[in-house]
Parts: C-alpha cells; sequence; structure tokens
C-alpha cells in the first residue's frame, strides 16, 4: 500500500469517527430537549392543578426551584429562568410568565409596568374613598346642624289664634295695601249697612268660627274656616313694558265644604286667585254678594 492509500484510508476512519461522535452528540441532545420538554409539561400542569386546589391559608412553607429552560418552540425561544419561590400561604407560578416569549428585560420592564399601574389603581380608589368618606362627613354635619323652620305640632302651635289653629299660613309676599280697599255687602240687590274696609291689614279671614274670623260668615252652609283675601306685593308690566312692584289683592278657599265663587264661577281651593274691581264674592250657599271696589272706583 502507498503512502497515498495509507494516507486515504486514515482520513476516512477520521470522517467515519467524526461522525459517530456528531450522531452520538445529536442523540444526547434531541433526549435532553425531550427531557426539557416533559418538564416543562409537568411544572405547566401542575401548577394548573395548584391552581384548582390550593387556598390562602392552606399548605405551610414551600420551597420551589425552576431551572434556565430554552427550547425552539413553533420558532420562537420559550424562556424559563431561575427563580425560588418561598410561601406561607400558597405557591403559584404565573403560566403568562412561563409561556411569555420576550426577553428577559422587556419581561421585568413589563412586571414593573403592571405594578405601577395596579398602585396607581389603589391610590385612585383610596382617593375615591377619601372623597365619599368627605361627603358623607359632610352630609352627617349638615344633618346635626340645628333647624330653625317650623314643623309638626310647633307650627301648629305658633299659627294659633284665641286657641283657634289657623288652615293657613301668610305667604312671604304678604303687605299691607296702599289703596283703600272695601268690600260692598248686598243681599237681593241690596246693600247691607256700611261697606267693609279691607286695607289695614294684610289678610282677612272669612267664616263661621268668630274666634277667628275677621269677617264672620253666619250662613250654616259656610265653614268655620271657609276662605281669607290676601294683599300681596308682586311684580306687574306696566304699558311700557316696564315692570312694576304692586300690592294685589287674592282670594283664596280654604277648602271649604261648599266652595267659593268669583263672579258666580267656583275657584279650586288652597290656591290663590287675582281679584280685580268690582267683582263679586260668594261663599257657599249664602245669598250675599261682597263686591270689591276702592277709594278710586267710579261710581
Amino acid at each position: 500500500m502507498t503512502k497515498r492509500e495509507a494516507r486515504r484510508v486514515a482520513h476516512e476512519g477520521k470522517e467515519r469517527v467524526r461522525e459517530k461522535i456528531m450522531k452520538g452528540i445529536l442523540e444526547r441532545e434531541a433526549i435532553e430537549a425531550c427531557k426539557g420538554r416533559e418538564k416543562l409539561r409537568g411544572i405547566v400542569e401542575k401548577e394548573e392543578r395548584g391552581k384548582l386546589g390550593r387556598r390562602d391559608g392552606q399548605g405551610g412553607m414551600r420551597l420551589k426551584e425552576s431551572l434556565l429552560l430554552e427550547e425552539d418552540i413553533g420558532g420562537g425561544l420559550l424562556h424559563l429562568w431561575n427563580q425560588t419561590v418561598v410561601t406561607g400561604v400558597s405557591m403559584t407560578l404565573d403560566r403568562r410568565m412561563v409561556l411569555d416569549r420576550r426577553p428577559l428585560n422587556q419581561r421585568e420592564t413589563a412586571m414593573r409596568g403592571a405594578e405601577q399601574r395596579n398602585s396607581d389603581d389603589e391610590n385612585y380608589d383610596d382617593s375615591v374613598a377619601k372623597m365619599k368618606a368627605a361627603e358623607e362627613a359632610l352630609e352627617a354635619k349638615k344633618k346635626q346642624e340645628p333647624s330653625f323652620e317650623l314643623s309638626g305640632k310647633l307650627a301648629a302651635e305658633t299659627n294659633r289664634v284665641r286657641g283657634v289653629t289657623l288652615l293657613f299660613t301668610e305667604p312671604p309676599d304678604a303687605k299691607k295695601p296702599d289703596v283703600r280697599w272695601r268690600l260692598y255687602v248686598f243681599k237681593g240687590g241690596e246693600a247691607l249697612n256700611e261697606p267693609l274696609y279691607i286695607h289695614r291689614q294684610s289678610c282677612y279671614l272669612f267664616g263661621r268660627e268668630r274666634r277667628v274670623a275677621d269677617i264672620p260668615t253666619d250662613h250654616p252652609s259656610c265653614s268655620k274656616q271657609h276662605a281669607v283675601i290676601q294683599f300681596r306685593q308682586v311684580e306687574k308690566e306696566q304699558r311700557d313694558g316696564m315692570l312694576k312692584k304692586q300690592v294685589r289683592p287674592y282670594v283664596m278657599d280654604l277648602g271649604s265644604t261648599n266652595k267659593t265663587f268669583i263672579n258666580e264661577n267656583p275657584i279650586e281651593p288652597q290656591r290663590y286667585y287675582e281679584l280685580f274691581e268690582k267683582d263679586t264674592i260668594k261663599f257657599g250657599n249664602s245669598s250675599r254678594e261682597y263686591v270689591l271696589l276702592h277709594e278710586n272706583s267710579a261710581e
């Protein structure tokens, strides 16, 4: 055998040895990859079972370690980093972190961002809770403040005259008239006595209860407190379009049984109706008529 042939044989032998070595390395890598895949599957399955079975307060101190694995799955590297978890309540491995294919620094940045968002949410919730607590405290303080408004028995007592509780209270705009209004009383078309002057006070009560009635109406169809004529200061539009304050007469039925009438028309109870010069007022079924005039009325 020549030297050339000997060198060729030696070279072929080396190539065969190299092929065997490479084949062995590849087989070992394949085995390691399979083991890593099985180990990863076991970790994930264990985690899923743990999520279903574990509860807060169960289990003692547990120690869990995981290794850094890199495997080509679907064209991307799956990273499982080395970590140790110790907990006295429960031990969990976030599956999203295991299956996250991003580099470690990007995952850490994302985790910090999530923690910051959670912190911001907690701060917002704390602010909302503090605002609600402040509002509740303010409402409670308002409820504790003394009220000087009249209500119930106190209001009834302050609205009593000669032991009788009045069925009405004067409105805030009540005012004595600056015009000398008067009522002329007619019965069967004939005038009775002198006219009734109703400009000396801001209201006049009509009814059968003489202890409180300013103008008694003795007819049996009239109620004890039948109606009231109330003078009120209101704004009226003038011919030039300007508003001017005037004191005008109004009448209100106090819920009488047989109603109050203006110019033969019944009015609704507990509602003010404005009166005008020469209006005729009647109470119940009484035949008496009260005609409203003032000192400047034409005859």
